[in-house]
């Protein structure tokens, strides 16, 4: 694609749509590279079709479209990835934020204003927060929230701890394996979040190239059955939850009932809703205890 004079970015973008589909990549990943590249947002882009293209950055753009023609996704390319509105850094030792998540968040931030939970300083805790999406989410969008997070990654939580300071989210981080840096503390909490590993490691085959051979292999993966870390978690969690507490996790779509029953076995006397995403698959459980 590189020659030694400038193309303009429909040319740059035509190059890279092509050569992506060849090699069964979206041919819109070309689009948003560039617009790191070039600082622009897409609407900018547009606008700019007929402009030349600086060649070191066309240079800059062809190592990129190569990169993730090879599988490397575009978000760790670019290094960071839009999540409620904002962004986030994200590199190779955190997953990707998924859409998904921004749903819980949001369903989330809805009951801590139900009748139960409405009282100031709540403490919530994101227990496995990876990159801090949902820590530093629920801390800027309820700053009244006294906002915990853990994870067992060193390299996890300085993403996380990058994050936060970049948008100003005061969040205190723990390193430690889900909830045990908290119940060595003593901690209790009125809510706690987690949106744990939960792919069966049998269905690594299924996923594709991108996420599997790039995405933190300990960040998707739940044990044989997906479902690992609810049962670790829910064991733990009475340590660490307060009467009427409200506790939410993300879940694969076939996970609700057995997560559901991990929950009332634990918590008898809980309310519990299986809520779907937006896709219509089961995707998160909100607990409520009824203590």
């Amino acid at each position: 694609m590189i020659g030694s004079s400038s193309l303009k970015v429909f040319e740059v973008l035509r190059w890279a749509s092509s050569f992506l589909v060849e090699r069964g990549r979206d041919y819109n990943a070309g689009e948003l590279l560039l617009q790191h590249l070039l600082d622009k947002n897409r609407s900018q882009l547009l606008a700019s079709l007929q402009e030349p293209v600086d060649v070191q950055i066309q240079k800059r753009f062809e190592k990129a479209v190569k990169q993730h023609a090879a599988g490397k996704p575009v978000q760790y390319i670019i290094g960071h990835e839009i999540f409620y509105g904002r962004r986030f850094l994200v590199n190779e030792h955190v997953l990707i934020p998924r859409p998904e998540t921004e749903e819980l968040v949001l369903g989330t931030l809805q009951r801590i204003q139900t009748a139960r939970q409405t009282k100031l300083n709540q403490k919530l805790v994101d227990v496995g927060t990876g990159s801090g999406i949902i820590a530093v989410t629920m801390k800027l969008e309820n700053p009244s929230l006294q906002v915990t997070a853990t994870d067992i990654s060193s390299q996890a939580l300085e993403i996380a701890k990058k994050n936060a300071s970049q948008l100003q989210a005061d969040v205190t981080f723990y390193q430690g394996d889900l909830c045990i840096p908290l119940i060595d503390r003593k901690e209790t909490f009125d809510i706690v979040l987690s949106n744990p590993p939960y792919i069966p490691k049998g269905d690594a085959k299924l996923l594709s190239t991108v996420v599997k051979d790039h995405e933190p292999p300990q960040a998707l993966f739940g044990g044989e059955d997906g479902l690992l870390y609810y049962r670790r978690i829910a064991d733990q969690l009475p340590e660490i939850i307060k009467d009427n507490g409200l506790i939410v996790f993300e879940i694969g779509a076939d996970q609700g009932k057995q997560v559901e029953a991990m929950l009332k076995a634990v918590f008898p006397n809980s309310s519990i809703e299986i809520v779907q995403d937006i896709n219509g698959k089961d995707r998160f459980i909100f607990c409520q205890l009824l203590m």
